[in-house]
């Protein structure tokens, strides 16, 4: 379980073909604090730490996380933002984020507003999916890249964040355009939610 709260960006050192998965390696500042079989959120997909040197760790993605996230996109030297699991007895500053990304966005817009950055994403948007909660709402929460954030403007396919300047620095938005893929974890709420209501329509 995660908060959304992006601890640092790690940086890829290493991309590693095995069959239909994808092992990847990166570097960040607590390589040294993490130890096998931890779970470590990279751009909002939780992944397993399946091995470790002095400075680096290395984690496995599946071809389902693959499909439906960003992570085979990366490149070497690209940053990823990145979250260690949600101590329990901590505040949870975001929301209450799986790690189980959804699918990806398409960055349509960024647009500067008097010091933050607004930025616009499109989805693609499948009418069964939304029953189930797989969509925004005005001032709802969403995960973008494992960053929790607060949706405006929402549209059937679309929303938008307002990034404040911290955020840019501190993450992987410092290097999205219009054109960069992003992965979405929508909000679990919503999901349980659209489930009931599901539900008891068929009772």
């Amino acid at each position: 379980m995660f908060s959304g709260i992006v601890e640092e960006t790690a940086i890829v050192v290493k991309l590693e073909k095995d069959q239909e998965n994808l092992h990847l390696t990166l570097k960040c500042s607590f390589v040294n604090e993490l130890k096998i079989d931890q779970s470590v959120a990279h751009n909002g997909v939780c992944l397993t730490v399946v091995k470790k040197t002095a400075d680096t760790y290395t984690v496995t993605a599946i071809k389902e996380t693959l499909d439906r996230s960003n992570l085979g996109v990366l490149n070497v030297g690209d940053k990823v933002n990145v979250e260690r699991s949600m101590i329990m007895n901590g505040r949870l500053d975001g929301h209450i984020v799986q790690g189980h990304v959804d699918q990806t966005a398409i960055c349509k817009k960024v647009e500067a507003a008097k010091g933050s950055h607004y930025f616009t994403f499109e989805y693609k948007f499948d009418k069964e999916m939304a029953k189930r909660g797989y969509f925004t709402v005005d001032k709802g929460s969403v995960t973008v890249n494992g960053v929790s954030l607060t949706v405006c403007n929402p549209t059937e396919n679309s929303f938008q964040v307002a990034i404040i300047p911290y955020t840019l620095e501190h993450t992987n938005f410092c290097d999205i355009k219009v054109g960069t893929m992003v992965n979405l974890e929508f909000d679990i709420l919503g999901k349980y939610i659209s489930r009931m209501n599901e539900l008891v329509k068929s009772v």
